[in-house]
């Protein structure tokens, strides 16, 4: 039963995500949408689950004494959806994963990276109670997608704004890029939610004040539905991102079969859509051929490597409920 805190976002997607494809395998699976770590005793005693998975890092430890007493055959997964240099940034988050970690056995608790790369991390820190559940996507086969020529180009970045999402230098390369072949950018991002991103807001609206023709566009943030609307309007994608750990955005972009150029922190991506996250040259390099061969459907092969890698998240989470 995996539980979640905000409504529309990334992490609740995820979520749903894999709520939907295990109930599509033949294991139960309820998702809960709580207000605080003191509403998890009312939905667990609510539905009896033999496990219960707490997205990302939000459950004080000690609250785990008080639930194993109360729920002492539940099994609670604390699953993490952050790598090494984005918790670093988080100022509780090592102190409460070792705290999870020396509970485990008492309180049958255990920790779920989702990706290998962090999970051999905390392995090396000397974490324990170690589970690797990675993202599950569900692929779409949508109505195909028209590119049409336009007197302007849409680019999307979109997500929350952060340090990590890196969202200046694509803005840069997107205007090179428009000056290139004179043509103008309208540049589109979530500009509701901001994650210690308050100075990268600032610049970007900056850099596009001081354009001549080139736009900004700020969106609200959407539900995932509304949002697939907005990015079967784009023309290309850009999440050239300094950390990730699987990125949804990218994943919205390429199953809907709009081309996208992530960083190589989207190990799924063709290598032909990775740029350098440090070089707004390469970043360049790579919307010009993706833009270029975008009627020719070559980012399909994008959709090949995130079908891929949903099969295996697919899988292993299969597996271990099957054992569990």
């Amino acid at each position: 039963m995996p539980t979640a805190k905000t409504l529309h976002s990334g992490l609740f997607n995820s979520a749903t995500f894999v709520n939907d494809m295990l109930n599509r395998n033949g294991i139960e699976s309820n998702l809960v949408q709580v207000d605080d770590n003191n509403c998890i005793d009312r939905e667990v005693s609510k539905y009896k689950p033999t496990h219960v998975i707490v997205e990302a890092l939000w459950v004080i430890p000690e609250k785990f004494d008080t639930l194993h007493k109360l729920h002492p055959r539940v099994n609670w997964i604390i699953r993490l959806h952050s790598e090494m240099p984005f918790i670093a940034n988080e100022g509780m988050a090592m102190e409460w994963i070792f705290l999870y970690d020396k509970m485990g056995k008492k309180n049958k608790v255990q920790i779920a990276p989702n990706t290998e790369k962090m999970y051999s991390d905390l392995k090396k820190s000397g974490v324990n109670n170690l589970i690797f559940l990675p993202n599950y996507y569900p692929v779409m086969n949508g109505e195909k997608i028209i590119f049409k020529d336009k007197k302007h180009v849409d680019i999307g970045c979109f997500g929350a704004i952060r340090p990590m999402k890196n969202q200046l230098i694509q803005a840069v390369a997107a205007i090179d890029f428009g000056n290139k072949i004179t043509k103008p950018i309208h540049f589109h991002i979530n500009s509701e939610r901001i994650e210690k991103g308050d100075s990268a807001l600032r610049n970007i609206r900056a850099l596009f004040e001081n354009q001549e023709i080139h736009t900004l566009i700020e969106h609200p943030w959407y539900s995932h539905k509304d949002f697939n609307d907005i990015i079967r309007k784009m023309d290309i994608g850009l999440q050239v991102s300094l950390n990730e750990t699987f990125n949804i955005v990218a994943a919205d972009f390429v199953s809907n079969d709009i081309p996208i150029i992530g960083s190589n922190e989207i190990s799924w991506l063709s290598c032909f859509y990775k740029a350098s996250q440090t070089s707004s040259d390469d970043i360049v390099k790579k919307i010009k051929f993706a833009y270029k061969f975008r009627k020719l459907n070559i980012q399909k092969l994008n959709k090949l490597g995130l079908i891929k890698t949903s099969e295996f998240a697919r899988s292993t989470w299969v597996k271990y409920f099957k054992k569990h």
